[in-house]
Parts: structure tokens; sequence; C-alpha cells
């Protein structure tokens, strides 16, 4: 939710950054409801002070034995009118509500306008692996390894399903593993949350109303406000944790992060280049959220983008870091920065991780402040996310670059704790 201040101020600023995310607002007609809505709220302040004058005066008009049945008419009238200007008020802030909750976050302003094509490599970290002998993809590997196995994952659920077998379901468990284990030595607090979340959730994390379709819903009620839907990420039910709530300053920044499987409906992607592992409905993923004062937004921010990297880092896969183009940010973030690791047998870098800063536009959404010390005043907080990792596409890479000429894989060291010593999966 963006602030309302701000457009009203800075209305030609802030609708230029949005068009650098493609998005064209004309922000006339809100500016507009809402000064209807304060000018209709200043009258009828005018006739409450009105009211209350009027109807403190009465008991002294008893007492003086003067007639007060037309001032009850009066009052009664005046009554009417006041509800019906408080009504007016509700549908205005309705109206302006609405309006605000279809607009996209506004992206900083050192991002580049446009999508991809203006994504910025940050930095590459270690070298492409070169093989002397003829590299295999992922899925050929998997499945002569008898690691995963796409045959029974499609039969049990379809396409974009697999399972886990042996050694590839403890490889699977063994990332998950060091992902936690890092997050705790840093003293994040570790969150397991529900799977099935509600409407209010969706519409927080700033998914809904707009990609309310790309989620798997479980309940049948026409109105999807009522309804409960499988959670996409797990940053959808952790910046929804303190909704409605009241942060003491003093505990910020908080830190968290869940491990969940991920839904995704993920429609009519099916290219070559995501073929396995690299795009399916069903994913592992842990999940890093902030809930940040906004003076130590960019701090928090620079944390998470280090700490994503650091764990790419220690599995040794060669990678690079983005910062994205305005375009390129989901809706509601402002900012973000992606890991992006390199598949061999694609020739290609894929997403890893996300880094991501909302800035107050989550928080403003689901109501979650903090009471600033130097105000007095309650104001909103920053959420960040950052995936510390999804599987789906650590795995396949890690396949990929740590295979043998004899089609075995050397597992990371860091891994090998977490897989009971084992160095390789042949």
């Amino acid at each position: 939710m963006l602030d309302l201040k701000r457009i009203i101020n800075e209305k030609e600023k802030v609708t230029e950054l949005l068009q650098r995310k493609g998005v064209t607002v004309n922000f006339d007609e809100v500016i507009e409801l809402d000064a209807k809505r304060r000018a209709v709220i200043s009258e009828t302040e005018k006739l409450k002070a009105e009211r209350n004058k009027v109807s403190s005066s009465i008991p002294m008009l008893k007492k003086e034995g003067k007639p007060v049945d037309h001032i009850f008419l009066e009052m009664r009238a005046l009554g009417e009118k006041i509800a019906e200007q408080d009504a007016l008020v509700n549908e205005l802030d309705k109206k302006v509500f609405d309006f605000l909750a279809g607009i996209p976050n506004i992206p900083d302003e050192d991002l580049l306008s446009g999508e991809k094509e203006n994504n910025q490599v940050i930095k590459e970290v270690g070298k492409k692996p070169e093989f002397n002998f003829e590299a295999k993809n992922h899925v050929d590997l998997c499945t002569k390894l008898g690691i995963i196995d796409y045959t029974r994952g499609t039969k049990l659920s379809g396409g974009g399903y697999w399972l886990y077998r042996g050694d590839g379901a403890r490889l699977e468990w063994a990332l998950l593993n060091f992902f936690i284990s890092e997050h705790l030595a840093d003293g994040y607090e570790f969150i397991l949350p529900p799977h099935q979340l509600s409407y209010n959730c969706g519409f927080g994390a700033g998914q809904f109303p707009k990609f309310a379709d790309e989620v798997y819903w479980l309940d049948c009620d026409e109105n999807r406000e009522k309804n409960r839907f499988m959670l996409p990420t797990a940053e959808t039910a952790l910046v929804n944790m303190y909704a409605g709530e009241i942060i003491d300053e003093a505990k910020l920044p908080m830190k968290f992060f869940a491990y969940t499987p991920c839904y995704r409906k993920e429609a009519g992607s099916y290219r070559a280049e995501e073929r396995g592992m690299i795009r399916g409905h069903q994913f592992n993923k842990v999940e890093m959220v902030q809930y940040a004062h906004p003076e130590k937004s960019m701090q928090a921010f620079e944390e998470l983008v280090n700490k994503a990297v650091s764990l790419m880092e220690k599995l040794g896969l060669h990678f690079r870091l983005s910062k994205l183009a305005a375009g390129d940010c989901s809706a509601s973030m402002a900012r973000t920065y992606d890991i992006e690791v390199w598949i061999p047998s694609m020739g290609i870098y894929k997403e890893v991780s996300s880094v991501s800063n909302a800035n107050d536009y989550q928080a403003r959404r689901n109501n979650t402040k903090f009471r600033d010390s130097k105000t007095g005043k309650p104001a909103y907080v920053h959420t960040l996310n950052g995936s510390g990792l999804a599987t789906s596409r650590v795995f396949p890479a890690l396949i990929e670059q740590y295979q043998n000429a004899d089609g075995s894989i050397t597992i990371p060291e860091v891994l090998r704790p977490f897989m009971g010593g084992q160095e390789v999966i042949k």
C-alpha cells in the first residue's frame, strides 16, 4: 500500500518512479476522492460539535421550563444527516483504499527503468566449471543415479512434480539442514508456520488481489476473502505474523526464517530450459524475513544479501549477483537483488534467491507498526525477505557442477556432516 500523503505531496515523482516499473497511474482521481473525504469529515465534525452543544443545553432549558420538543426533532434530523455523512466517509475510505491496494510498490530511486534487459550484474563468484569429459544434464544424472524419480512423481501428481529417493532425499535434507544451521548461528528465530493461510495474508504480503489466481485455493466459497490457500512462499506467512500490532521499537530488527514447501501453479512455462526440477508446483525453500526500523532498512537489506551470497559461496557453486531493474522487481518490492546459479547443461543462470525490500508497502497493507521513540507515535516498520535458499534450483546446479566423469556426484564439504560423512553419490 502506498502512502497517500506522499502521492499528494510528490505526485509527479511517484508517477515517474512507477513508470520505471512499466506502470502508468493517474492519481488525480484518488486525490480528488481524498479531498472530498476530508471535506465531508470536516463538515461532519462541525455537525457533531453542533449536536453536542445543543444537547448539552437541553437540561438547562428544561430547568427553565422552556419547550424542548422542537430541539429533539432538530437533533433527530441532525443525527440522520450525521449518519449519512459517516456512511459517505466510509464509502470514500473504501474507494481510496481499493485504489491504493491495486497500485504496486514504488521502486527505489537508484533502480533503472525497464525489465530483465536492464538488470545489472554486480559480481560473479567462482569460475564456471570446466569438464574434460562430456558433461550430462541433471535430469539424466539424477535418473541414472536413482536419486530423483520424475516418472513416479508425475504418476502421483501430474506434470511439475518429482520424488526424491535414497541419497537424493538425503542430499535435499542436507541442504535444508545446512541452511537452517547457518541461520540459527546468525541469530535468526526458526519458525514453522501453517501451510494454509487466510486471504488477509496474501493481501498483506501484496500478492492479492492481483496474483490471486497463481496460488492453490482450498475452499469453494465464491468470496475468496473467506477462503484459505496454500502458501506460495513462507514470506507470505512471516510478514503477517505481527499484522495489526505495534511492536516494541527495542525489538527491532526482528529476524526470522522458516522452512516450508512452497505451492505454486507456475502455469504455462515448461520450456526446455525449465525441465526437471527447474520449475515445479511444489518445492522446498528456507526463507528469511526481517522487520526493520525504517532508518536501518538498507542495512538489513545488505545483511540479507550477504547471507544468501555466503550460503552459495560455502556450497562452492559458481553464481552471480544481479540488481534487478524496476520492471523486473515484483509488485510488492521496492528493490531486489537476485542470486543466480550457473546451470552448465543449459548455459544459463537461474535464480536461487531473491532478496527484496518492501519498505513500508507490506506493513501499510497489514498494519504492522512500531512506536517511534523520537516522536512517541506509531510508525510503519519496513519488511524485507530473502530466500536462503530455494533447493529446487540449488539441487540441479549442484548435481551438474559437481558431476564426475563416471557419473557420480561429489558432495560439497559443508553438506557432508549432514550426510553422515558421505563424500560421493554413486
